[in-house]
């Protein structure tokens, strides 16, 4: 089984991330079950988690459009 993890909507405030566990049979990829979709936003926390529940690569492609800093205020999105 394979897992397949696409960023959809990567702004420099957020994105959704979602995770796809996938079959190969006979060299045909077949999804199972329903995909996993979680939103993070640009502060503190959410970086924080992004960089713990993310693998490198995905982690890379958000922090080059986020950046260095939070563009989102915690109390904002609480």
């Amino acid at each position: 089984m394979i897992e397949k993890i696409t960023l959809d909507m990567l702004k420099q405030d957020s994105v959704s991330v979602k995770r796809q566990q996938y079959i190969i049979h006979e060299g045909i990829e077949y999804p199972i079950g329903e995909p996993h979709r979680k939103a993070y936003v640009n502060n503190e926390r959410d970086r924080q988690e992004a960089q713990n529940e993310l693998p490198e690569a995905q982690q890379k492609a958000v922090f080059a459009v986020w950046g260095d800093t939070p563009t989102v205020d915690e109390a904002v999105t609480e």
